[in-house]
């Protein structure tokens, strides 16, 4: 007796000619798009591809992890470790290039080194930093010196080497390209607004300047038109007088 529709795979359908080999094929192609193999995603984490990221997001969250776990898919664009019980996580040599709020949310209390020296590290969250205890290495990233970063840096007092080790690569103060962020001695907070209100400053100034322009153009336009009409009318003949008017003045005398 053949087994139920419902519990027949793909290969026993195609074996018993219910379906033909083209369309297997173009089945097993799409699932090993779609879902990661079993030895692709590691145990205890589930793996879900990202049509937008285009990539695998792992999720091993409350997995009672206490390392990275190995056999990553290798496009993977999103990892997360909450939750869990890992000490040391290496990141270095990768392509990270931005740390969110909640990057290392889980696992403050457990970690005691975060390697993420030679990335692409651009810019961090103000509060990426703000409840770690762990080393931190972060040098060898293209930094971008700004008030994120700043307010970052300044909530890894405990991590002053590591805080050392960051160098400009670009700089909300062009002058500090290049320079060690430590060498910064300027609130970049207060930078900014203090740029944002020179700028609200530039226009309004630039907006009271085309009101008076308009103003003074309307006014002068105002009295070219009055001159003009007034020599306009400078210029209509005037009207003779009539016999009757000369004799009644006449007769008057």
């Amino acid at each position: 007796m053949a087994p139920p529709l419902s519990d027949m795979t793909l290969l026993d359908l195609w074996l018993s000619r219910s379906i033909p080999m083209c369309l297997l094929l173009q089945s097993l192609v799409l699932m090993a798009l779609c879902f990661p193999s079993a030895s692709m995603c590691p145990k205890g984490c589930i793996c879900q591809r990202d049509s937008h990221l285009h990539g695998f997001n792992v999720t091993c969250s409350q997995s009672r992890l206490k390392e990275i776990p190995p056999s990553l898919p290798v496009d993977t664009v999103l990892l997360r470790l909450d939750h869990n019980q890992i000490g040391s996580l290496n990141l270095s040599y990768n392509a990270v290039e931005t740390l969110g709020e909640g990057a290392f949310t889980g696992i403050e209390a457990t970690l005691q080194v975060l390697d993420l020296s030679h990335n692409r590290i651009t810019s961090v969250h103000k509060d990426a930093f703000a409840r770690l205890k762990a080393r931190i290495i972060v040098n060898d990233n293209p930094w971008h010196c700004d008030c994120a970063l700043q307010q970052a840096i300044g909530g890894m007092a405990h991590n002053h080497e590591a805080a050392a080790r960051v160098l400009c690569r670009s700089s909300e103060l062009h002058d500090q390209e290049g320079q060690p962020f430590l060498a910064v001695d300027i609130d970049l907070c207060n930078l900014a607004k203090r740029t944002t209100d020179y700028a609200m400053l530039v226009t309004m100034f630039g907006w009271f300047a085309m009101v008076i322009s308009y103003v003074v153009y309307y006014v002068r336009q105002n009295q070219e038109d009055a001159r003009r009409h007034l020599e306009y009318l400078k210029s209509l003949p005037s009207k003779p007088k009539k016999a009757d008017e000369t004799d009644d003045i006449s007769t008057v005398v």
